[in-house]
């Protein structure tokens, strides 16, 4: 299985690489500079949107940890649907690292967190634009998983494996927390790539 982080230098994508490249999988980090990658591993060294269909072809798992500049959230609408174009009539698995914003508020998949954000609030382009990449990627045919991580994605955070999958309705734990660390999030995720689970689906993940 040959396995390719978008964004491998990120919080996330960093940290998502070394957990693939500690578990011997086959990992090509695309990146923008590729002087900030922390393993020694393949590189393609571009901006997400310069790839190509040849640059992704070879790879039987594409992850996307892209993040969009500050006052450019746009983009991460705009980078899903670049890499949805590219990968267009392929096998090729499409993992996204998403945003809590998508998943819906309840059972009744009426209403998603981002209806409920108040659009002034200063986080609200990256959810708005997050969530709506979400959509679009549901509604295709690409063989994707879309993975939310809980409402406190924390950088810092420890790694327990005390955590659990969930599906596309927000969850928290006993102490009505939603909480996860990045190393956690990021154990989950090779578990997900390795195993080849939760093909087309949208899942999230809280600390137990």
């Amino acid at each position: 299985m040959k396995i390719a982080v978008i964004g491998a230098t990120g919080q996330a994508g960093s940290l998502i690489t070394e957990k693939l490249v500690a578990a011997g999988a086959d990992i090509t980090a695309l990146v923008r500079n590729a002087s900030r990658l922390k393993v020694d591993i393949p590189v393609i060294e571009k901006d997400i949107f310069a790839l190509t269909q040849a640059d992704l072809a070879p790879f039987d798992v594409v992850i996307e940890a892209f993040r969009a500049p500050e006052g450019h959230e746009i983009q991460h609408l705009q980078a899903m649907q670049h890499l949805m174009a590219l990968l267009e009539d392929s096998q090729t698995r499409l993992i996204a690292v998403g945003g809590t914003s998508s998943l819906y508020s309840d059972e009744t998949r009426t209403k998603r967190l981002i209806d409920l954000v108040d659009v002034t609030a200063s986080f609200y382009p990256v959810a708005k634009y997050m969530s709506d990449a979400a959509l679009e990627l549901k509604a295709s045919d690409l063989n994707y998983t879309y993975f939310s991580p809980a409402a406190y994605f924390d950088p810092a955070g420890l790694e327990t494996r005390a955590y659990s999958l969930a599906t596309d309705i927000f969850t928290v734990n006993a102490s009505g927390e939603s909480y996860i660390s990045m190393a956690d999030f990021a154990s989950a995720m090779r578990d997900i790539v390795l195993n080849g689970t939760h093909q087309r689906e949208h899942i999230s993940i809280y600390q137990n």
